[in-house]
């Protein structure tokens, strides 16, 4: 398959490039440090397609393809993990809301969305509860015209910032008896409680400890059906993982791109660093792990929506987001000690390559997921 950019996406990535050089990167420094961000942008970056994009015009969006897609979510990566995490979150919930909500929920929740004029979370793990859903806890029991949601969800991203969010919760009702399924609660309606958890990765993106102590949740805001969450969220992994998998890619290539502009200009022994045959080395190494991720990454956004989409996405999200913490380890090698300085990229790609290896499934989890579609033989109890 051809993945070479055709003119349009081409014309496309070059607009992103320039708006993101001259509007996002002398951000992120100031940012990164007070662990806020620059919600403004989301608002600007939707011209690009990059607040619903992939939903129909007819919804709101631009019909851009998974490839197109793809590109952007490399793009954002190239220049801000934070923000391509921000980015996936909020697209997230517009396609659960756009697929599942009713008309009044698209109304209230969606719309407001698409015109980034509020925020939003999607909790889904747990302090005893990460990469099986299956096994949720936090639990929704109908008692009249409310679900009162009871437990606690960890690692939320934009937890902190967001007004509402998307709850999976295991429902107890008279049509359902512990399956799970998904609530837009909403943080003035039904209060809840809220803990910033500060992390070495992604300092921009709001992680937060929400807890839930009979929180009433009006009955109009189960979104989807009842008991049917756990399907829904897993059909939704593959374009997940690949949108991590990209942004890893695109990380990737920025921490190649200062090594080899760092080897060109920076010169020791009276010659420059990129003269060194062990320098040469590393460069190599990178660019091998930048090109193969993108090959893969690429492939799995292809591959969306057919048979072949879980193991590509698998793939490509465990090989990209190890690769991209690879290649950032290399290039603080080659920066040596500027690589280590706050105020320089390097060090904050190095963190946030290594926060790709997570969510969405663990590099363990992957290699589990792929290994049983290559043998028919599960690993997993």
């Amino acid at each position: 398959m051809n993945f070479t950019p055709d003119a349009e996406q081409t014309l496309l990535r070059e607009n992103i490039r320039r708006f993101m050089k001259s509007q996002v990167a002398p951000l992120i420094a100031r940012h990164d440090a007070d662990k806020s961000f620059p919600f403004e942008l989301l608002e600007e970056l939707a011209q690009f397609g990059y607040i619903g994009g992939r939903l129909p015009q007819a919804e709101g969006g631009m019909d851009l393809d998974s490839l197109t897609w793809a590109m952007l979510m490399e793009e954002a990566g190239y220049a801000w993990l934070s923000l391509r995490t921000m980015l996936n979150i909020t697209n997230g919930s517009i396609h659960k809301i756009a697929a599942e909500g009713t008309p009044e929920q698209k109304e209230r929740f969606l719309q407001p969305l698409l015109a980034s004029q509020r925020r939003c979370f999607t909790a889904i793990s747990e302090p005893g509860t990460g990469s099986n859903i299956a096994q949720v806890q936090t639990r929704a029991d109908l008692q009249g015209d409310h679900y009162v949601l009871n437990g606690r969800k960890l690692w939320i991203s934009n937890g902190a910032f967001a007004d509402f969010g998307i709850v999976v919760a295991r429902t107890f009702s008279p049509d359902c008896q512990g399956q799970l399924s998904t609530f837009l609660v909403e943080r003035a309606v039904s209060p809840y409680e809220m803990r910033r958890v500060d992390t070495m990765v992604l300092r921009s993106t709001g992680t937060a400890e929400l807890g839930f102590d009979q929180v009433k949740v009006p009955r109009a805001n189960l979104l989807g059906a009842e008991g049917g969450a756990l399907k829904r969220m897993l059909a939704g992994l593959d374009g997940a993982r690949v949108n991590i998998a990209m942004g890893a890619v695109g990380a990737a290539q920025a921490a190649l791109d200062l090594s080899i502009d760092y080897a060109r200009t920076r010169s020791q022994f009276g010659r420059p660093i990129g003269s060194f045959q062990l320098v040469q080395k590393l460069i190599v190494d990178m660019t091998v792990r930048v090109q193969a991720a993108r090959a893969l990454g690429l492939r799995a956004a292809a591959a969306l929506g057919t048979q072949d989409a879980r193991m590509a996405s698998c793939i490509a999200k465990l090989y990209a987001t190890e690769a991209a913490h690879e290649v950032a380890s290399m290039a603080l090698q080659v920066h040596g000690g500027l690589g280590y300085a706050s105020d320089y990229p390097i060090e904050r790609i190095f963190r946030d390559t290594r926060g790709g290896t997570i969510p969405e499934g663990t590099t363990e989890v992957q290699t589990l997921i792929v290994g049983r579609e290559i043998l028919g033989i599960s690993a997993i109890a």
